[in-house]
């Protein structure tokens, strides 16, 4: 009988620590994670709070194809401006450099800036935007390779913002041209440039909005938007679709700050493509003018006018002795269509005109106290820096 009451007490203990020791190590808890900086000893980066395990990304999740596509022809852009104006020989003298602050002192340094540009053919032909080599005495292009080249001007278009400069260089990578015309709002697409001068970024976003104008940016806009990463340095750089195709040339952003806060905007290489080939023909881009000035048809304009539509654009001045002015147009006129095509607004009417061939005649049809008429009109050749 003893030796059952001993036997029972040591199971008993037996049992009783057996639970003490599962219940200390269920309340146990492993202690978090420190997600340490990258190169750490200690804890590397990798070792973060465990969780479900993925599968690699694959190549048709990943937009490294498209990015290694493109990449090799968007170039980074270097200018300097000599100085303006020399500086009082005195102010040479350190003694009295000493007298005045650092800017007064690098006046007479080059300035330089930094942007971007897309390869467009063997060549040697960069398509960038006018602002980046605007009044610039030289230029520098590096390739993504790490070649550098001299760039000569070949010609610009300050009322779309565009540029093309020239290389002399052999093996040249040029993009492929996409079709912006296909593209829709909620396409992916790379933003591709030299941001800060860091060095060749890839960013990514979607297209937030296509045909954006009355930005007051240039004269003729027709932007496509994007969320992708703009920031200074991108001008002049790749929009890509997830092909790796241009799209169009990041132009600006809009921003109360300076950075990126979503909302860029690319030429269309549609665009870019028409401004490019007259550049590299002529030297400069001829457009079609007629001297008119334009207001849109808003809903009280409409009203007040008895129109039963919204659409057109009102000629609100003409040009005395002008192309319209001698066709017959008259303020108060309200322009319908040009060569047959639609005009929708303001914008459109006046794209529409400068695609005519300055010499030749358009039939342009308006609206006139209630009755279309129809004009011949023969198209003149749009002065620069014409609103």
């Amino acid at each position: 009988m003893r030796r059952l009451w001993l036997l029972f007490a040591q199971t008993v203990t037996v049992v009783l620590a057996l639970y003490f020791v599962y219940t200390a190590v269920g309340r146990e808890r492993p202690a978090p994670v420190r997600v340490q900086q990258m190169g750490s000893t200690d804890h590397p980066a990798a070792m973060l709070e465990a969780g479900p395990s993925k599968p690699p990304l694959s190549a048709g999740g990943s937009y490294r194809a498209a990015a290694a596509r493109a990449m090799p022809a968007v170039v980074n852009i270097i200018t300097s401006k000599a100085p303006k104006r020399g500086k009082h020989p005195l102010l040479r003298d350190p003694f009295f450099k000493k007298f005045f602050d650092n800017r007064d002192r690098d006046d007479d340094d080059e300035e330089s800036s930094l942007g971007s540009g897309v390869i467009v053919s063997a060549q040697g032909y960069i398509l960038t935007n006018n602002h980046v080599v605007e009044g610039a005495d030289e230029i520098e292009v590096v390739l993504a390779d790490g070649r550098k080249a001299a760039a000569k001007l070949v010609g610009t278009d300050p009322e779309t913002d565009l540029a093309v400069i020239k290389i002399t260089l052999d093996k040249l990578p040029v993009i492929v041209l996409g079709q912006a015309e296909q593209a829709q709002v909620g396409d992916v697409v790379l933003a591709i440039g030299n941001p800060f001068g860091v060095g060749q970024t890839v960013t990514m976003g979607i297209i937030s909005a296509l045909g954006r104008n009355n930005l007051h940016i240039n004269h003729f806009e027709n932007f496509i938007q994007t969320d992708a990463a703009i920031n200074f340095g991108n001008s002049g750089g790749a929009l890509v679709d997830a092909g790796g195709n241009l799209l169009g040339i990041n132009s600006a952003i809009y921003s109360q700050t300076g950075g990126s806060v979503g909302i860029g905007f690319a030429i269309p290489v549609s665009t870019a493509k028409n401004v490019m080939e007259a550049i590299i023909k002529t030297g400069h881009v001829v457009r079609g003018w007629i001297g008119v000035e334009s207001q849109e048809i808003t809903p009280e304009l409409a009203a007040s006018f008895g129109l039963q539509r919204q659409s057109g654009a009102i000629i609100a001045g003409v040009v005395r002795n002008g192309p319209a002015d001698k066709g017959g147009i008259r303020p108060g006129d309200i322009l319908l269509s040009v060569d047959g095509k639609p005009v929708a607004d303001t914008n459109s009417m006046l794209n529409l005109i400068a695609q005519l061939a300055p010499g030749g005649k358009a039939k342009m049809t308006v609206l006139r106290k209630s009755k279309e008429t129809t004009l011949d009109i023969t198209v003149g050749k749009r002065p620069p820096n014409t609103k």
